[in-house]
């Protein structure tokens, strides 16, 4: 797998603000968000795609799920609601080949949240 940005911030090769570290995964503010709080968790292991998810991973992804609720609960938001999504190459909407969870909170999230594209496409 090539180098990401994501590798770069893991290395702190470049700036991210950080809200929670350990030795399997880093989770930091999403630079374009889309919501009040909107941060990622990345593992720091390379994972291109959830496709490329092995069973030696499943530790490294279940924990990645409980990095999001223990940063969105310490953000004061879990009780309120909150969603996370990962991407999943090209037509699921991935740019960084990085696994990473998105976690959305702050404000009510609808359902389905492309909506005026799904509309596009009818």
């Amino acid at each position: 797998m090539s180098e990401t940005i994501f590798t770069k911030i893991i290395n702190k090769e470049i700036p991210a603000d950080i809200l929670y570290e350990d030795e399997l995964a880093l989770a930091f503010k999403d630079i374009s968000p889309r919501a009040p709080i909107h941060f990622l968790v990345i593992p720091k292991k390379p994972i291109a795609t959830i496709n490329d998810i092995g069973e030696e991973d499943r530790e490294v992804v279940g924990h990645l799920s409980w990095v999001a609720a223990k940063v969105v609960s310490e953000l004061g938001e879990a009780e309120q609601g909150f969603r996370t999504v990962m991407n999943c190459n090209e037509f699921g909407g991935q740019t960084v080949y990085h696994i990473h969870l998105h976690v959305l909170a702050g404000k009510p999230l609808g359902w389905p949240p492309y909506t005026e594209k799904l509309k596009e496409l009818e």
